[in-house]
């Protein structure tokens, strides 16, 4: 019976088969064509569902570890590893291992990988590069599991490095280079490790009968530090006693001749060791200052390779020459175990000697400069006219650097008193500090009105008292303040243009802005002042961008506006280096130079890695004969009995320059002197120079005499007394005798 079945069966195949053929026949192409190519699916039970990329998992993670997004990566873990380790630990984890050894990068590549339905492993090798020891290169491995569809890491410490396997860590035993010393130009040490002693009195127990002499000896002892004589000291070592406080007065080398000061009774003396700014801050504004790194600033230098007890540069040279002077640091990077004990040591480098840096600047030169300012707000800067390299650099009030030194007796009474000091000592004047320029600003315009072709040198106004061109305004010229001061100085009269900046008229200067404006030359003042390099920062090198101001210059919108650009009022905001700049560029031929602080920067007896060099960053779009009008005009303003600096500059060396008085109300006006020398001296190249007093009075009265005192200094070693001492160095009376001035 089974094979009769059998055989019906297979009949019953053969006449289907056959049925089919004969349907083939009957049926069109198309639909023969698509039962030819429908493909034949697997039962249900047959399918295979294949498991995600075990390789792009590890990826993703080690991609998210270089991009330090430990957010991410806790992300991929395995449930059962978060359960043991919260996010923040995990972050602390890797943080640790990155500050540590000092991470700049890591870099891997994948190895292997071994798939199974729910686990996997993958190898890769894996690079830390550290800033310290460089490259530490390790295989290891991955165990993902498969969880909803998707691996995940089960981590462990290993993933990092295979010897971190359980408990242990990373720990770097760094190998720091001294700090590099700053010196001057001619190898003179400004800034150094040494050896000092702080100076102070403890006021209580300073008997009247000798405090006048203790300070006397202080003073010698400090070389005429502080800056101001005993006598104006005095009083505040007076009032002090009153409640027995402690008076710091500053620190010098411990070979310094400091025994007659200690043997008065209340003297207090301390001896440290510290990274030393000599004088209490020869330009200490330009050098900077170091201090410790804060808790808050740890992971950052760490990153850098940075023991977090070390002292690094925090403004001025010491902050943007970070990098040449704190060296290379070296260090061995090891792995300890969770009692500190040390199991094996990874990489190891030595550390690299620092370098030194040689400031443009003349210790004895720039000493006295500072000083030239004595108590009165301001700045200076002194530029070599032909170069761009910076001779001197002051900002008053100034600071002692020595202050952030914890080791330092006086730490705390010198912080106290410059945090708290409403005219932010901290400051530097000399390229943050922004001001209307006042009639140094006609520097600018008279260019402006030559190059407008509108005007010539044989142009001509008449300068009376007062200016009456704007419907409705009256301005003054500066002539008109002395009237109303009792001084009968009469208006200047008919002036051409160069005796017109002689004479520092404010009449013609109204009217040439007001000309310009008029005539459909808006932008004419504005546009050459930003030619002159005003607007924006000079680029000086060796400072911090950050430490630059740019000023402002903006284009008038009103007639108002225009006239008081052409005189430097109104929203016309300048910096005292930036002038500086363009009055050398006036001097030396109309070429801008980036000013430099830097003349080079050395490792202790090698070759140098930088030097000096002059950069040009522009030039003066003014015609030579126009500069040649200006320049003469400008040695008038000295040279010229008529000058508005003429009796300053009598029996020195050539200057051409322009006096300013910038007003500020309700306080009193800037003064500016701004110019250059034209000594043609071989062994001593021509500066150009800028001097800011604030809020002081007249620029003929102040800043005239201390730009004067700047020749003197530069060319003979030495200068006269201002008329507001009573000798050099020793002040008098903060009023000096007034001479005409705009």
């Amino acid at each position: 019976m089974k094979y009769f079945l059998v055989i019906i069966l297979g009949l019953l195949l053969l006449l289907v088969l056959g049925c089919t053929g004969n349907a083939n026949q009957n049926t069109s192409p198309e639909i023969i064509s698509t039962l030819q190519t429908t493909p034949t699916l697997p039962a249900p039970e047959m399918r295979v569902t294949q498991p995600p990329d075990a390789e792009a998992a590890t990826r993703a993670y080690l991609d998210a570890w270089k991009a330090e997004n430990y957010e991410a990566m806790y992300a991929m873990l395995t449930k059962v590893s978060q359960d043991a380790l919260t996010l923040d630990d995990f972050n602390a984890h890797y943080q640790n291992v990155a500050n540590e050894a000092s991470l700049n990068n890591v870099s891997y590549k994948i190895l292997s990988s071994l798939v199974n339905p729910r686990s996997a492993q993958v190898a890769y090798q894996v690079i830390l590069s550290s800033v310290v020891v460089g490259d530490v290169q390790r295989d290891t491995m991955m165990n993902l599991s498969l969880d909803d569809g998707a691996w995940r890491v089960q981590w462990d410490d290993a993933i990092i490095l295979p010897e971190l396997a359980g408990v242990n860590k990373l720990w770097m035993d760094y190998r720091i280079p001294a700090r590099g010393d700053i010196y001057d130009r001619e190898s003179h040490a400004l800034v150094s490790q040494a050896d000092a002693v702080t100076l102070g009195i403890e006021t209580g127990v300073v008997g009247p009968d000798y405090e006048y002499d203790m300070l006397i000896s202080a003073w010698h002892t400090m070389d005429q530090k502080p800056e101001v004589h005993p006598n104006a000291l005095l009083p505040t070592l007076q009032n002090y006693r009153d409640y027995g406080w402690y008076l710091g007065l500053g620190e010098v080398l411990a070979n310094a001749p400091y025994r007659g000061f200690a043997s008065f009774d209340g003297a207090i003396l301390t001896e440290y060791n510290s990274r030393f700014y000599d004088e209490s801050g020869i330009a200490p504004h330009a050098l900077g200052y170091v201090s410790a790194i804060q808790a808050e600033e740890a992971d950052q230098y760490r990153r850098q390779g940075y023991r977090i007890d070390q002292k690094v540069g925090r403004a001025g040279i010491e902050l943007w020459g970070e990098k040449y002077l704190s060296g290379k640091r070296g260090g061995t990077l090891y792995v300890v175990n969770a009692q500190g004990n040390v199991i094996t040591s990874l990489a190891e480098t030595e550390p690299e000697v620092a370098d030194s840096i040689y400031t443009t600047f003349d210790r004895d030169y720039q000493l006295k400069v500072q000083r030239t300012l004595n108590s009165f707000r301001g700045a200076i800067v002194v530029l070599e006219r032909d170069t761009g390299r910076v001779l001197a650099m002051a900002s008053s009030p100034g600071f002692d650097p020595n202050a952030w030194d914890t080791a330092n007796y006086n730490s705390s009474f010198l912080l106290s008193n410059i945090f708290n000091d409403e005219y932010k000592p901290l400051l530097n004047r000399a390229t943050q500090g922004q001001y209307p320029l006042g009639s140094v600003f006609k520097l600018v315009t008279i260019a402006a009105a030559l190059e407008s072709g509108l005007y010539t040198p044989e142009t001509t106004y008449q300068c009376g008292y007062t200016f009456e061109e704007l419907q409705g305004l009256t301005l003054y010229d500066w002539t008109w303040d002395h009237l109303q001061r009792g001084d009968e100085t009469p208006p200047s009269g008919l002036l051409t243009l160069p005796e017109g900046l002689m004479r520092s008229c404010n009449p013609f200067f109204f009217h040439i802005g007001l000309d310009l404006f008029r005539q459909g030359k808006t932008t004419a003042i504005a546009d050459m002042a930003r030619a002159y390099g005003l607007g924006k920062p000079t680029g000086i090198y060796g400072i911090d961008p950050g430490e630059e101001a740019s000023g402002q210059i903006l284009d008038p919108t009103t007639e108002v506006d225009a006239t008081n650009q052409a005189i430097g009022q109104g929203p016309v905001q300048v910096t005292p280096l930036q002038v500086a700049r363009f009055v050398a560029a006036l001097g030396n031929g109309g070429i801008l130079y980036r000013p430099q602080v830097i003349e080079r920067i050395a490792p202790p007896g090698g070759e140098p890695i930088i030097e000096f060099k002059p950069e040009k960053m522009g030039t003066l779009p003014i015609s030579p004969a126009n500069l040649k009008v200006i320049q003469d005009a400008m040695l008038s303003v000295t040279s010229n009995i008529h000058g508005t600096a003429f009796r300053s500059f009598m029996g020195t060396e050539p200057v051409a320059g322009k006096t300013g008085t910038a007003q500020d109300p309700p306080r009193y006006p800037h003064a500016w002197f701004a110019g250059y020398t034209t000594a043609n001296n071989p062994n001593k190249p021509d500066f150009a120079a800028v001097v800011i007093v604030e809020n002081q009075g007249e620029g003929a009265d102040f800043a005239a005499p201390i730009f004067r005192a700047l020749v003197d200094l530069y060319f003979k070693g030495g200068r006269r007394s201002f008329p507001w001492e009573s000798q050099v160095g020793v002040l008098e009376t903060p009023t000096p005798e007034v001479t005409p001035t705009p």
